[in-house]
């Protein structure tokens, strides 16, 4: 049985106190359950700009919305792990 290997996504901006926060918590919650990390900054994205604002961070696990400026690690590994 092939495990899939998941695309965990933040959406944030520099200087952003709550996105670092986020951060640190994928980073840890990575080292138990791998998966694929992408981060975007929205400043330079009018797009994500207007869909986010200052609604972040925003954490997308295969592309759908988990988290809004924190994540839960328990939740998250939960999220990983169930499928």
């Amino acid at each position: 049985m092939t495990k899939i290997r998941h695309k965990v996504t933040l959406y944030g901006k520099k200087e952003c106190c709550l996105c670092d926060e986020a951060m640190d918590v994928l980073l840890k919650v990575q080292v138990l359950e791998p998966f694929d990390l992408e981060k975007i900054d929205i400043s330079d994205n009018s797009d994500l700009l207007a869909e986010f604002g200052l609604k972040i961070p925003v954490i997308s696990v295969d592309g759908i919305q988990a988290f809004k400026y924190r994540v839960n690690e328990t939740r998250l590994l939960g999220l990983l792990r169930a499928s």
